[in-house]
């Protein structure tokens, strides 16, 4: 099981928030990852400038705070890698056909009350909670 970490995941959504607030209000953008990733790759954005810094500071800050404490949250995980590939190209689809990812529309979306972005947040968890049960209780809990 995951341990319950109300505290440190408490600040982790302050400060995702805080930063999906600071991209609005200085750049008037939306925090939302797939976009921003998009943005990088080519054929690039006009203002992938930003677009790299984020993507940078997503990178940097975890391995910052690995440096400054000396604690790593471990991670493991039994599914295959195959599994795992085929899954994240699902995910792909998804947030194409979906316009978005849960970043920009469970965060950014959701806070600036869209309609688009609260069905699309509650399809997600609505097809995560299946998923999982799927996989835990009828596929056998791999």
């Amino acid at each position: 099981m995951t341990e319950f970490t109300p505290f440190t995941s408490l600040a982790g959504g302050a400060l995702i928030g805080l930063a999906a607030m600071l991209l609005m209000a200085v750049h008037g953008r939306v925090a939302g990852i797939s976009g921003i990733i998009g943005g990088v790759l080519p054929p690039s954005a006009a203002d992938w400038v930003w677009r790299a810094a984020f993507l940078a500071g997503a990178i940097a800050a975890p391995a910052l705070l690995i440096a400054m404490t000396g604690h790593e949250i471990a991670f493991s995980s039994t599914i295959p890698t195959p599994w795992l590939i085929v899954s994240g190209l699902i995910v792909g689809v998804g947030v194409t056909i979906g316009s978005g990812c849960t970043s920009g529309h469970g965060v950014c979306g959701m806070a600036r009350l869209s309609a688009r972005s609260i069905a699309a947040t509650l399809t997600f968890m609505i097809t995560t909670g299946i998923t999982v049960h799927v996989v835990r209780h009828i596929v056998g809990g791999l």
